[in-house]
């Protein structure tokens, strides 16, 4: 026989409010992005006197601005999920990017030569990932302050290996394969670079939500001796966690070094600060043991949308500064309102 809750009966007013927090929680960044758009459908054509912002093309570039964000950030979202946080991604783009493009050049004669620029992007990523892990389990050092550390160590790296020049002059083969587009029926032309980012988003689902890695990912997250005692290789498991941000950091690099032609050792730059907050925006919970790649992906076109928006209001760049370290700010106070809403139910 069914029963029912004697202290949140049906009708009783707490009750919904449970109702309305859960599903604010599971659906809310998905309706902050509906009424961010809708917003913008309205006001673009108030202040510029035209339909800028719904233009399919439009919306195809925020897709694009959005990928190479939304990649680094499903990494960094099993990163913080897990408690940690990684500050050299950026570097290690530019890092990545620098060393594919010198690979290129080198063997732009070879049949292979794009396959053996993206390995050795790849390659780069996981082994700064895996250094970075390395110090932190091994030094037992706070993750800010050993990433910290390697976003100078990488970032030099990128410059002492180019001389702090860009470097240019690789064949074709490596950006006719990842860049440019693919042909969609019915949507036309697709920026190959989305279609990617949308790979690795359904890659990092999978991990995360159906899998013993991402289930130890969070179990570490949220209460590393407790893990312990259960017998997790919490340590094993750290390192694999930042080898694989590092791994989608280094797609990104070739993503970006393909699109924009060249291997420069500035790339990248604050790009850890929009990976933690399309993470943050999604959902994941800075003190770890909560995570959501699906919220990830929204919040880094939360991100991307916002920036167009600005570009198309013509509003200056530091704008976009400002108006983003906000988003933070109030992704992280929702954050906190959903835990406590859910510590009073328990």
């Amino acid at each position: 026989m069914a029963t029912r809750s004697v202290d949140n009966p049906p009708g009783n007013p707490a009750s919904r409010n449970n109702t309305f927090t859960d599903f604010f929680a599971r659906y809310g960044i998905f309706l902050v992005l509906l009424l961010i758009v809708a917003f913008l459908a309205i006001l673009t054509p108030i202040v510029r006197g035209e339909q800028y912002f719904l233009r399919p093309q439009n919306l195809i570039n925020i897709t694009l601005q959005a990928s190479i964000n939304a990649i680094i950030a499903v990494g960094m979202t099993f990163i913080i999920t897990s408690g940690g946080i990684d500050l050299s991604v950026g570097s290690i783009v530019a890092l990545c990017g620098v060393l594919a493009a010198y690979t290129l050049q080198l063997t732009q004669e070879w049949a292979f030569s794009a396959w053996l620029g993206l390995a050795v992007a790849l390659g780069a990523g996981g082994l700064c990932g895996l250094f970075n892990g390395w110090l932190i389990t091994r030094f037992n050092l706070p993750a800010f302050i050993a990433t910290l550390g390697t976003m100078g160590i990488f970032r030099g790296l990128a410059l002492i290996l180019s001389d702090g020049r860009s470097i240019y002059g690789f064949g074709p083969a490596f950006i006719d394969l990842f860049a440019g587009n693919f042909t969609v029926p019915i949507i036309g032309d697709f920026p190959k670079a989305v279609v990617v980012a949308l790979i690795v988003a359904l890659i990092g689902w999978f991990l995360l939500t159906k899998t013993k890695f991402g289930k130890y990912t969070i179990a570490i997250g949220g209460s590393e001796e407790t893990s312990r005692l259960a017998g997790i290789p919490v340590e094993r498991y750290r390192l694999g966690i930042y080898a694989f941000g590092g791994l989608l950091t280094g797609v990104a690099g070739s993503l970006l070094l393909a699109r924009l032609r060249s291997g420069d050792p500035t790339f990248g730059t604050l790009y850890e600060l929009d990976a933690i907050a399309a993470a943050v925006i999604g959902g994941t919970s800075l003190s770890g043991g909560e995570g959501s790649v699906t919220g990830t992906i929204i919040g880094a076109l939360i991100i991307s949308v916002v920036r167009n928006a600005l570009n198309i209001l013509n509003l200056q760049s530091y704008y976009q500064q400002l108006v983003i370290g906000a988003v933070i700010i109030l992704a992280i106070m929702l954050d906190q309102w959903r835990k406590g809403q859910a510590a009073k139910r328990i």
